[in-house]
This record gives C-alpha cells, sequence and structure tokens, in this order.
C-alpha cells in the first residue's frame, strides 16, 4: 500500500473491439505500482455485464492487483445484483463501487434500486464481508439543487455502509478542498480519494466536465484554445497538469488519488513517473477501504 493511497480506473473494451485490447492497457500499465485497479460496468439493460467480471478475474489472477469492481444500480433487479456479485466473488474481487447510475433515454429503471445509498445498503446486508465504495462530487451532484443538498445525500450512503469515497473529476483543487471540509463538517469521515481526469481533447473535457456538473477552469481553457488542434502538445501539457494537480493534492494531505486511465496507459505512466516520489510505500496492513491519509 502507499501513502497516500494511489489507484487506477480501467473500462472493458467497446463492444466491436477485441478482446485482448484490455491487455493492451494493462500491459501498459507495467511500472504503475496503483494499490487497486477499479473497473467499469456496463450501464443500462442491454450491456454484456459479465465483462467486468472477466477483466477483474484478469487483473486479479494474472496482474496480481486488487481490484474494485463498479455495480450500477438503476438498471437491475435483485436477481442481477446478486448475479453480479457472485460473479465478482469468484474473480477475486476486494470490493464495489455502487453507483446509481444514469438514466438513459428509451429505458425504463427497474425501480428496485433507485439510489446507490440502496444499493449500498442491499451489498452491506447480503455480502456483509465485502467492502463498499461510493462515488462522490467535489461540485455537487447534477441534480442536486446544492452542494450541502448533496453532501446530505453522501451522508445516508456512508451511513448505509460505503466505508471509501472516489470523487468524480475537478480540475480545480480548491473545488476539492472545498467539498471535504464540507464533508468532514457534516460528520463523513471515511477516506475521500481525489479523482483525476488528464486532460484529453477539447471535446472530451467539455462533454466530460458538462455530463459530472465540473467547472472548466480559465486556466484549463486556456491550454484547451491554445493546443486544441495539436494533440500531442495538449497530451502532454494535461500529463503536467494532472501532475501539478495530484501534487498540490498530496502537499495538503489527501486521502488519496485515484487515475481516470481512459485505458490510455502512456499516459498514465508519463503521470506515475512525474508523481510517484509523493507516495510512500506502506506495509498492507488493512483493508483498502480503511487506509487513511499520510497527513
Amino acid at each position: 500500500m502507499h501513502a497516500p493511497m494511489f489507484s487506477l480506473e480501467v473500462f472493458p473494451p467497446r463492444h466491436n473491439a477485441p478482446v485482448g485490447a484490455i491487455y493492451d492497457t494493462l500491459d501498459g500499465l507495467q511500472g504503475v505500482d496503483p494499490d487497486f485497479i477499479s473497473v467499469t460496468y456496463g450501464h443500462g439493460s442491454h450491456k454484456d455485464h459479465t465483462a467486468t467480471a472477466r477483466i477483474a478475474r484478469t487483473i486479479h489472477q494474472e496482474y496480481h492487483i486488487p481490484v474494485v469492481a463498479h455495480l450500477t444500480a438503476l438498471y437491475s433487479d435483485a436477481a442481477m445484483i446478486d448475479n453480479a456479485l457472485d460473479m465478482f466473488e469468484q474473480a477475486g474481487v476486494s470490493a464495489v463501487l455502487a453507483l446509481r447510475g444514469d438514466y438513459i433515454d428509451g429505458e425504463q429503471p427497474v425501480g428496485q434500486f433507485e439510489h446507490a445509498s440502496d444499493l449500498v445498503a442491499y451489498i452491506r446486508e447480503h455480502k456483509p464481508d465485502l467492502t463498499v465504495f461510493a462515488a462522490c462530487y467535489p461540485e455537487g451532484h447534477i441534480q442536486a439543487a446544492s452542494l450541502d443538498e448533496d453532501i446530505e445525500h453522501l451522508k445516508v450512503k456512508v451511513e448505509a455502509g460505503a466505508t471509501h469515497l472516489i470523487t468524480q473529476l475537478f480540475y480545480d483543487n480548491d473545488d476539492f478542498y472545498h467539498f471535504v471540509d464540507k464533508a468532514r463538517s457534516a460528520g463523513i469521515d471515511v477516506p475521500i480519494e481525489a479523482g483525476i481526469m488528464p486532460i484529453g481533447g477539447p471535446k472530451s473535457v467539455r462533454s466530460s466536465a458538462a455530463r459530472n456538473g465540473s467547472r472548466v477552469p480559465e486556466r484549463v481553457e486556456t491550454m484547451l484554445n491554445r493546443w486544441g488542434d495539436d494533440a500531442a502538445t495538449l497530451r502532454e501539457a494535461g500529463v503536467n497538469y494532472a501532475s501539478e494537480q495530484i501534487t498540490d493534492l498530496v502537499a495538503h494531505g489527501v486521502d488519496g488519488i485515484h487515475l481516470y486511465t481512459m485505458n490510455h496507459p502512456g499516459r498514465t505512466r508519463a503521470i506515475w513517473r512525474n508523481i510517484q516520489p509523493l507516495f510512500t510505500k506502506v506495509p498492507s496492513i488493512a483493508p483498502v477501504s480503511s487506509v487513511s491519509s499520510a497527513a
């Protein structure tokens, strides 16, 4: 384990991509030393939900890295959740990130798990030995009336049994610090990992920010405008920006960093080279959910 914690996120290859594509990502991450890797989960009723379990098994058995599997609630019933949890258990998954998931046009939610907290509570009841993670939003969930309201909802997830939080992306660390102060004041005392999304192309940055209700700061907009047509330079600038964000977060005693790889191992390796000295290797004496900040 590291202090602070350091983790990565990958996603299953798209349905038309070769099955071996995930090996390109995982092999490309050689040299990076995460405390765990999270694997996203197909959303909606028609997705191949077994892909998460297959990739989790590969990471656990072939790469010997702890795995956190994502699980979404809206379009699942209890039988689907039970089946997914059984698959995850067989795959050697160490924890589940319980998410509500986004609404999909043309699809009707099942109605059994309307909120992430419902899913958290169900997992804690039916798989009490499984660690449960949850997501949080430094600038507030896009559907919440205010950050304070969103933090009250977050508190419900923690009270339901979530013992580790991972934030959605943000580009201004001050937003993260403001959020953490409010969460701690509200009595939320579980570890909060900062989710860092390296800057990609202008379209992906703006669409991801809009989807998550995140601001694109003036400094980032300046970079997008300056190098939006120069992918290689923007990629290098994005590596530097993410490295600076992480350096500042670690200096402020963050509980952990969760790096969204977007299955781009080269960019992930470049960031890790920049920040690796900031992460102290410590004996693993507790589950990933209970490791706190080095500060």
